[in-house]
C-alpha cells in the first residue's frame, strides 16, 4: 500500500510537473462584442509577448497570467481581460473593450466612454454616436448625463447625431435626417422634455410637417415651442 501510494504521489507530481514546462503553442483571443474592433488582434499580441522574441514560446509555469493581464488591460481602449492557459498549452484571452457613448470634438478628439471616462480615438474602427462640440471638462458630468439618457433611449440613439452647448450654456441637439434644430435648454427634466418632444414628433411626422420648422425649442415646461422656416 505505501509503495502504490507513493507511486501515484509520483504520477501526480510528474504529471503537474510535465504539464508546467510544456511550451504555449498557441493564442485565442476573443472579445465580447466582436462588432466594434476597435482594438485589432494583433495589437493584443504584442501586448502579450513575454520575452524578446515571441510571447508563445514560454513555459506555462513562466507565464505570469496576472501580469499579463495588467499590461492588457493598461492600453486605454481595454476595460478588461481575463488571460488563461489550458492543459494543451493554448493561452485564451478574452477581451472586454471600453464602449463610447459620445465623441468630443476637441484638440484632438476624443471619446467619452460608458462610465463616463474619456478614451482615445481608435484607427481601426469608428463608433456611430453623437458628436460632441462646445463643452470643456467642466461641463463632463453634463455630457454624460445626456449621452447616457440617449444612449438608452432607442429612438433617440438612432434620432440624435450632434450635441453642441452654446455660449449661453444651453444644449442644442441635431436630428438625423432632419433641417430643425432641437433646443434643449439646461440638462434637466429630460423624462418630459424627450417624451414632449417625441409626441410632437409623431404628430408632425403623421401631418408630414417636419420640414416646415428650422428650430424646436423643449426648454419651457411642458410644451414644445416651434419656430417655421
Amino acid at each position: 500500500m505505501l509503495i502504490l501510494l507513493g507511486f501515484t504521489i509520483f504520477l501526480v507530481v510528474f504529471t503537474v510537473r510535465r504539464n508546467e514546462q510544456r511550451e504555449v503553442q498557441d493564442v485565442t483571443i476573443a472579445f465580447s462584442d466582436e462588432s466594434a474592433p476597435f482594438v485589432t488582434r494583433e495589437t493584443v499580441n504584442k501586448l502579450l509577448i513575454v520575452s524578446s522574441k515571441n510571447g508563445a514560446s514560454n513555459a506555462k509555469e513562466n507565464l505570469a497570467l496576472s501580469t499579463l493581464e495588467k499590461r492588457i488591460t493598461a492600453h486605454p481602449i481595454i476595460k478588461s481581460a481575463d488571460v488563461y492557459v489550458t492543459m494543451s498549452g493554448k493561452i485564451g484571452v478574452s477581451i472586454e473593450q471600453r464602449k463610447p457613448i459620445a465623441r468630443i470634438n476637441g484638440n484632438p478628439p476624443f471619446y467619452m466612454d460608458s462610465s463616463g471616462e474619456l478614451m482615445p480615438l481608435s484607427k481601426n474602427f469608428s463608433a456611430h454616436v453623437p458628436l460632441v462640440s462646445g463643452t470643456s471638462k467642466k461641463d463632463t458630468l453634463q455630457v454624460y448625463k445626456l449621452a447616457t439618457y440617449i444612449r438608452n433611449d432607442a429612438f433617440l440613439l438612432k434620432h440624435i447625431i450632434g450635441i453642441t452647448r452654446d455660449k449661453k450654456g444651453e444644449y442644442i441637439l441635431e436630428a438625423r435626417k432632419q433641417e430643425y434644430k432641437i433646443v434643449l435648454g439646461a440638462i434637466k427634466d429630460l423624462n418630459k422634455r424627450f417624451s414632449n418632444y417625441k409626441a410632437f414628433y409623431q404628430k408632425a411626422l403623421k401631418d408630414k410637417s417636419l420640414n416646415n420648422y428650422k428650430l424646436i425649442s423643449l426648454k419651457y415646461d411642458g410644451q414644445v415651442v416651434c419656430e417655421k422656416k
